[in-house]
């Protein structure tokens, strides 16, 4: 294993929701080298549920994401404070995107996203008890609301074309908790 002790790491540059850090790491024959890491300070990851008469629907959204140059399908989610509560986020991120406040929250557990280059967790929320109550959307963000079948939703992640990966996690472990293949985590 690396060692990375008494060798401080370096910030390259900071952002508003987290930095970009130069990590000196002494390998086991001696050798030191640099490695990035993105030092994030978690984010959430919401499926807001709500029943149909065809069956609970999940409100997706679209979204435009720079780094692809793409719109794509996805959960709502946002990037915490560094000293924020999730559920707080959770409850923020989900009336920003989605312009619904939930009555109940139910925790989902936790993933990490990219460990290969970050330390960044996201808490995962089931939440249901949906009513309008919008706050005003970050001015970054081109969203648009899709609502869809949860059925249709584990299939296109299950075939692939659901390709988000915290949405991935999130409708899947959603899916599991609501036919009690596992108990709910905390």
């Amino acid at each position: 294993m690396p060692d990375k002790k008494n060798i401080a790491p370096t910030t390259a540059w900071q952002g508003n929701s987290w930095r970009l850090l130069i990590q000196p790491v002494q390998l086991p024959d001696g050798k030191t080298i640099e490695k990035g890491i993105i030092d994030h300070p978690g984010a959430v990851v919401i499926v807001p549920l709500r029943e149909t008469a065809a069956g609970p629907e999940v409100i997706m959204l679209r979204q435009y994401r720079l780094a692809l140059d793409a719109t794509i399908l996805e959960l709502p989610a946002g990037t915490r404070g560094w000293q924020e509560d999730w559920l707080a986020c959770a409850q923020r991120e989900l009336r920003e995107e989605t312009g619904c406040r939930a009555g109940h929250f139910q925790a989902l557990g936790h993933c990490w996203p990219a460990p290969g280059l970050s330390n960044e967790i996201m808490a995962i929320f089931l939440a249901t008890e949906l009513q309008s109550d919008p706050l005003p959307q970050d001015g970054d963000e081109i969203i648009a609301i899709q609502p869809v079948l949860l059925h249709d939703l584990v299939k296109m992640a299950l075939e692939g074309q659901l390709q988000d990966a915290k949405s991935v996690v999130g409708i899947l472990r959603t899916a599991f908790f609501l036919q009690n293949v596992f108990p709910p985590l905390t």
